[in-house]
C-alpha cells in the first residue's frame, strides 16, 4: 500500500507527458495545416500585395546591405547554421531579411508571403526539407530588384545560376531564370499570360551561336541589346505602380471632404491629398484609403496606344461640368468626378454620355499618357527584333535609354521632360514639384535630388520631339546642360526654364520671368507651346595657375552659359557666398539676399579691395592685346546674356537703328569675330547665338549699385570678341556663372565650345490699352 501513492504520481506523469506529446503533435498539425492555408491563399491572390511589396521597396531603400553581404554569412560565416544544403528554412529566411534590410521586425504576413512565393518545390539539394526555400533564389531575387551597375547584376545572376560553375547556363538553369522573371513581372502587376513563351523565345535569341547553352559573353552582349532581358531583371526601380498613393500635407481653404469617410476635413484644417488623383483623406484614414487609380504606364498589350479616362470622385474645382456647362456643388466636394488625364469634371449623370477615350485635354502637347508608355517585353519577337541596337557594347549600357518601358508618343506632340530641383526657392521647388505630377505623368517629372538628371535623360532618349523644363536657378539649369552635352544624345531637346531661387538671369534673357511666384502651371505650359528655339552660345574656360605657394579654390565650372568677371562684383559674390555657406538660415529669402548683397557691396565701395585692376592683369582679344591704360577699373565682365546679379544689364540698352544690327554683324563675318571700336559697340546688341562675348569693364561697386538701380545705363563697354585671355599677377576674386572663388595668378583662356538650343518665352503682352498701335 504504501507504493500505490508513488505509482499514481507515476502514471499521472505518463499521462501528461502523453498529453504534451498529443498537444505539441496537435500544434505541429494545426502549423502544417495553417501553412498550407496560407500558401494557398497566397497562390490564390498572387504573392503579396501591392502595399506589401511596395514597403518592401521602401526597406530596401534605406538599407545600407547588398546581398552579396549577406551571401557571405550564410555562407561561411556566422549565419551558416541555417543553411541546410542550397537552402534555407523560415527561421533562416526571416535573418536573411533581417539582417538584409536592416529591420528588427519585418511583418510577419510580409516574410510569410515572400517564403511561400519562393517555395517552387524543388531545391538544388534533394535532402533538404520541404518547408524550405533555395538560398540562390531569393538571393537572385533580391539583386534583380537592388541598385548597382547594370552589367555588375548581369554578372553576378550569371554566376548565382550557373550552379555547377561550368561557365555556362543550360535549359534547366535557364528555366530558373525565367521563373524568376515571371516573379518581378507579377509583382509589377503585368499582364504575364502571353509573357513565358516570349521569355522563351528571347531566352532562345540569346544562345547567338546556337550551341544549346549561354555562355557568359552571350549573357553579356544580351544585356548591352536585348531590352526585354534588362527590363526583367530589374534595372529599372521605377517600374511599381503599386495603387500606393503620393500624399502630401495640404491645408484647404475651403470646406472639404474625405475621400473614405466622408466626413469633413475642416476649413482651415491639414488634410493628405494624392498627387496622382486629388483623392483627400484625413490623416487617420490615409492607412485605410482604397488604393490609387492611376497607373502611369500600361501593363497589357490591350491597353496600348488608345488611353481612357481615369475617373475619380470629388477634385471638381472649376465647379462647372464640362459636359453639360451647369453648376457642380463644389461646396461638398465629393460630387461630381475628374478624370486624372485631362482634367475634365462632369457629374455622375454625364458620366454616360462621355466617350471611353481621353485626348489628355489642353496639355495633350505635353502630356506622355500611360497608353504611350509600355514594357518593351510585352511586344511581339518581331517588333522586339526591329527595336534592337546591335551595335552597343557593355561599355554603353549605362549610356543606353531606359531598357525597362518604351516609349511611343501621340503623333504631333511634344512631350515634356520635367526637371525639379526642390530645393530651389524655398519650398517653392516641392510645390512645383507635386503640380507637375498631377498635371502630366508622374513618369515625366524627375526630383533632381534623388538621382540627378541621367534617368531622365536615359528615359527619354529616343523620343522625338521631346522637350525638357528646368524648374530652378542658374545653377540647376548649367547642371542639366552639362548633363545633355556629356549624354550623346541622338536627338538634342531645347531646354525651358521656370525659375525659381533667386538671380535668374538666363531665365530673364529668355523671357521666362524673374522667378515663380505661384502663377497657373498649366498656363506656363500653354506659353511653351508657342515659345521659339534659339540657339544659346556655351564657352570654354581654361585656368591655367602659375607655380606659386598660394592655394586657391578650386574652380567651380569649366563651361561659361551666362557671365565670367574678375574683381569687384565676384568680391561681393565671394563674401556673399561664405556668409550664406555659414549661415544658410540669413538667406531664407530674396529680400534678405537683396540685403546682404547690399550690406557686402557698401562695404566693397569703402574698402576698395580691388581698386586699379589693370596692373594686375593683361587681357587678349583673338590674340590682340586690349588697352586698358586710359581706364581705372575694379572689374571686368565678360557676358553671354546680357543679365547678371539678378537681372543688371552691364552692357546696356542700345538703341537700335534703322538697319538690323544683326544682319550687319552676320555680314562683316571674320571681320566681326573682333570690335574695338566705340562707336560700333554703341551700336551692338547683344545676341546669345552670335558665338561672341560681351567684355564690359566696371569702375566700383558704386557704379554697379546705379546700374543695377537703373542710376545709370551701363559700365564701359570694351570688346565684343570671340576669344578672350586673361593673365594676372596676383590672387583676384573671379566668378562664373554667379558662383565665386579666389584665384592665384594664372591664365585664363575662354573659347567658344557649342550652342545649345534653349526655348524662349513668348513676347510680354502689352499693359498699354493703345498697345497695338505701337
Amino acid at each position: 500500500m504504501g507504493s500505490q501513492p508513488g505509482r499514481r504520481s507515476a502514471i499521472s506523469t505518463y499521462l501528461w507527458k502523453r498529453r504534451c506529446r498529443h498537444r505539441k503533435y496537435y500544434y505541429q498539425a494545426a502549423f502544417a495545416a495553417i501553412l498550407r492555408k496560407k500558401r494557398k491563399m497566397a497562390k490564390e491572390r498572387g504573392l503579396i500585395s501591392p502595399s506589401d511589396f511596395a514597403q518592401l521597396q521602401t526597406y530596401m531603400e534605406y538599407s545600407t546591405k547588398k546581398v552579396s553581404d549577406v551571401l557571405k554569412l550564410f555562407e561561411d560565416g556566422e549565419m551558416a547554421e541555417y543553411l541546410q544544403g542550397d537552402a534555407i528554412g523560415y527561421e533562416g529566411f526571416q535573418q536573411f531579411l533581417k539582417i538584409y534590410l536592416e529591420v528588427d521586425n519585418v511583418p510577419s504576413h510580409i516574410s510569410e508571403a515572400l517564403f511561400q512565393s519562393f517555395q517552387t518545390g524543388y531545391c538544388l539539394e534533394e535532402t533538404v526539407k520541404q518547408d524550405v526555400v533555395c538560398l540562390s533564389d531569393v538571393s537572385c531575387y533580391f539583386s534583380l530588384l537592388e541598385g548597382g551597375r547594370p552589367e555588375d547584376k548581369l554578372e553576378f545572376t550569371f554566376k548565382l545560376y550557373d550552379t555547377d560553375r561550368n561557365g555556362i547556363l543550360d535549359s534547366s538553369e535557364v528555366d530558373k531564370i525565367i521563373i524568376q522573371m515571371m516573379r518581378v513581372a507579377e509583382y509589377l502587376d503585368w499582364d504575364v499570360s502571353e509573357l513565358r513563351p516570349i521569355l522563351q523565345e528571347m531566352m532562345k535569341e540569346i544562345d547567338y551561336d546556337g550551341s544549346g547553352s549561354v555562355s557568359l559573353a552571350e549573357w553579356l552582349r544580351a544585356g548591352a541589346t536585348t531590352v526585354p532581358l534588362l527590363v526583367l531583371l530589374g534595372l529599372e526601380m521605377t517600374l511599381k505602380d503599386n495603387g500606393q498613393h503620393m500624399w502630401r500635407p495640404k491645408r484647404f481653404p475651403r470646406p472639404i471632404y474625405c475621400n473614405l469617410c466622408e466626413s469633413s476635413i475642416g476649413l482651415g484644417k491639414q488634410g493628405l491629398s494624392c498627387n496622382l488623383c486629388k483623392y483627400v483623406v484625413h490623416d487617420q484614414c490615409a492607412m485605410r484609403a482604397l488604393p490609387c487609380e492611376v497607373s502611369t504606364y500600361a501593363k497589357s498589350r490591350k491597353d496600348i496606344g488608345v488611353q481612357a479616362h481615369v475617373w475619380v470622385r470629388g477634385g471638381c474645382e472649376s465647379g462647372r461640368c464640362d459636359r453639360c456647362q451647369k453648376k457642380i456643388r463644389i461646396y461638398h466636394s465629393l460630387v461630381g468626378l475628374h478624370c486624372v488625364w485631362c482634367h475634365l469634371e462632369i457629374h455622375d449623370d454625364c458620366l454616360p454620355a462621355m466617350g471611353p477615350e481621353c485626348d489628355c485635354g489642353l496639355l495633350r502637347d505635353h502630356i506622355l499618357p500611360p497608353s504611350s508608355i509600355y514594357p518593351g517585353v510585352l511586344v511581339s519577337g518581331q517588333e522586339r527584333k526591329i527595336s534592337k541596337t546591335s551595335q552597343k557594347t557593355i561599355d554603353d549600357i549605362n549610356l543606353s535609354p531606359s531598357e525597362a518601358l518604351r516609349i511611343d508618343p501621340v503623333s504631333n506632340t511634344h512631350p515634356l521632360l520635367v526637371f525639379v530641383n526642390p530645393k530651389s526657392g524655398g519650398k517653392q521647388g516641392e510645390r512645383v514639384l507635386w503640380k507637375f505630377q498631377y498635371l502630366l505623368n508622374p513618369r515625366q517629372v524627375f526630383n533632381l535630388l534623388k538621382d540627378g538628371p541621367e534617368p531622365g535623360l536615359r528615359f527619354f532618349r529616343e523620343v522625338p520631339d521631346y522637350r525638357i523644363l528646368v524648374c530652378g536657378g542658374d545653377g540647376t539649369v548649367g547642371w542639366i546642360l552639362e548633363t545633355i552635352d556629356k549624354a550623346n544624345l541622338p536627338f538634342v531637346p531645347p531646354v525651358a526654364v521656370l525659375p525659381l531661387g533667386t538671380g535668374n538671369d538666363l531665365a530673364r534673357c529668355l523671357r521666362w520671368g524673374g522667378g515663380y511666384e505661384g502663377q497657373n502651371l498649366g498656363k506656363i505650359l500653354k506659353d511653351l507651346e508657342t515659345s521659339k528655339v534659339v540657339h544659346m552660345d556655351r564657352w570654354s574656360v581654361e585656368v591655367i595657375p602659375q607655380q606659386t605657394e598660394e592655394k586657391s579654390d578650386p574652380v567651380p565650372f569649366q563651361i561659361i552659359n551666362n557671365y565670367f568677371s574678375i574683381g569687384v562684383d565676384a568680391s561681393i559674390a565671394h563674401r556673399f557666398h561664405i556668409m550664406r555657406e555659414k549661415y544658410p538660415e540669413k538667406f531664407n529669402s530674396r529680400m534678405k539676399n537683396k540685403l546682404w548683397y547690399f550690406e557686402f557691396a557698401t562695404s566693397e565701395s569703402i574698402f576698395s579691395t580691388c581698386k586699379k585692376l589693370e596692373e594686375s592683369l593683361t587681357v587678349e582679344i583673338c590674340g590682340k592685346p586690349l588697352d586698358l591704360s586710359n581706364l581705372s577699373l575694379e572689374g571686368i565682365a565678360v557676358l553671354n546674356i546680357p543679365s547678371m546679379h539678378g537681372g543688371s544689364n552691364l552692357w546696356g540698352d542700345t538703341k537700335r537703328p534703322q538697319s538690323d544690327i544683326h544682319g550687319i554683324n552676320q555680314a562683316l563675318g571674320a571681320t566681326a569675330k573682333v570690335i574695338t571700336d566705340p562707336d560700333i559697340l554703341k551700336t551692338c546688341v547683344p545676341d546669345l547665338s552670335d558665338k561672341r562675348l560681351e567684355v564690359v569693364g566696371l569702375e566700383g561697386a558704386i557704379e554697379m549699385g546705379q546700374i543695377y538701380t537703373k542710376l545709370k545705363n551701363a559700365g564701359h563697354r570694351l570688346a565684343k570678341c570671340s576669344e578672350i585671355t586673361f593673365h594676372t599677377t596676383k590672387t583676384l576674386p573671379m566668378q562664373i556663372d554667379g558662383e565665386p572663388w579666389m584665384q592665384t595668378p594664372c591664365t585664363i583662356k575662354i573659347t567658344h565650345r557649342n550652342q545649345m538650343p534653349m526655348l524662349m518665352g513668348p513676347p510680354p503682352r502689352s499693359s498699354n490699352f493703345f498697345g497695338f498701335l505701337c
